[in-house]
């Protein structure tokens, strides 16, 4: 089969320099996996990180990508809830199963847990025609999915979903400030928060602001503008004038980091929660202390979250209640331009597929 393979690193982000396509062997199922033809798969930033090196030092020769959606064509013997002809979409957290948090219904924070396509390998990531996953690393896609919008939706869906909904613990009507709406997570944050019945301020750069709008958001700022966060607290007083309540946030939704941190801290409410999956902006980010002791100010970190989580947001997409946002799609042959436009993020909004067909 063939594949989108890179045998060097690339910390100049020079991609078309390391990525290739080449013929690899076919994966034969383990006992306990699954083996299916990718259809669609989608980009992260974590490739970025896996082609540069840093932070971790991925298996080389290397196959990236963490999320996948396509049909089974194999099984191993000791798999039981999925059959050939199933379609199925990626759990890329992969973690021990049997250790103490991992039977809390904690596999995010197992200390063994690994990324799937990111610290796994060598050669084994979504960027091929054919994979293989555990049978606890599949889901299957609900009736009324694409394959393209299961992609999408594998890893970031799930990660929203957990930022929100399992961290944060959102509820009807807090205010909820999505950073980055139009991102991948942003464009889910956006809907899950609308789903629980939450009023939702976006922030994207001006060109993506009437689309975070049409995705369900109630505000949108730009978040380039240097008083963009006036501008979200005077939002906030006009919700809290109609509402009764008090100016400001309920849950902050972060995954920019050092550039923005202060000052989603000065937006919150007293007793509020800033959540934080990542950091694309840095992560050296100075924080003004007073704003979380004085305001009793909940911190969260999140990454990943569970299966049964990412099952949640299927439901829901196949209910018609969330859906991927697909920013464009490539073939294998254009993977460096396909990770080119993911890390500029010029007029980027949405997720970034590529096929092995064009």
């Amino acid at each position: 089969m063939k594949a989108v393979v890179y045998e060097e690193y690339a910390p100049d982000d020079n991609y078309k320099k390391i990525l290739k396509v080449k013929e690899i062997d076919d994966p034969k199922p383990k006992p306990n996996e699954v083996v299916f033809k990718v259809k669609a798969a989608a980009l992260n930033y974590n490739d970025i990180w896996g082609m540069r090196g840093q932070p971790v030092a991925v298996p080389l020769p290397h196959v990236s990508g963490s999320d996948a959606a396509g049909d089974v064509i194999a099984v191993g013997e000791e798999v039981t809830n999925i059959k050939v002809g199933d379609r199925v979409a990626s759990h890329s957290n992969m973690s021990c199963r049997v250790c103490k948090a991992c039977t809390d219904g904690r596999e995010f924070d197992c200390t063994k847990r690994t990324i799937w396509g990111f610290q796994t390998g060598p050669t084994w990531g979504a960027f091929s025609e054919i994979t293989h996953l555990p049978e606890v690393n599949v889901v299957k896609i609900p009736d009324g999915v694409s394959y393209d919008d299961a992609a999408a939706a594998s890893m970031t869906l799930l990660t929203s979903w957990h930022m929100l909904v399992g961290r944060a613990k959102i509820k009807p009507g807090q205010t909820v400030l999505i950073m980055g709406g139009g991102s991948g997570v942003g464009s889910f944050g956006i809907q899950i928060a609308k789903l629980y019945g939450c009023t939702v301020i976006a922030t994207a750069s001006g060109d993506k602001l009437d689309k975070c709008l049409q995705l369900g958001a109630d505000f949108a700022v730009d978040h380039r503008k240097e008083d963009w966060n006036k501008e979200v607290f005077k939002i906030s007083k006009e919700i809290a004038k109609s509402t009764g309540g008090v100016p400001g946030i309920d849950v902050s939704f972060d995954h920019i980091g050092q550039t923005h941190w202060n000052q989603q801290l000065t937006l919150l409410k007293y007793g509020a929660t800033l959540v934080s999956c990542g950091a694309t902006t840095g992560y050296d980010a100075k924080t003004d202390l007073r704003h979380i002791f004085f305001k009793g100010t909940n911190i969260l970190g999140s990454t990943q979250g569970t299966r049964a989580e990412l099952e949640d947001g299927f439901y829901w997409m196949g209910k018609g209640k969330i859906k991927a946002v697909v920013d464009s799609v490539y073939s294998f042959e254009n993977a460096a331009e396909a990770h080119t436009k993911m890390l500029t993020g010029k007029g980027l909004f949405g997720k970034i597929l590529m096929k092995p067909e064009a």
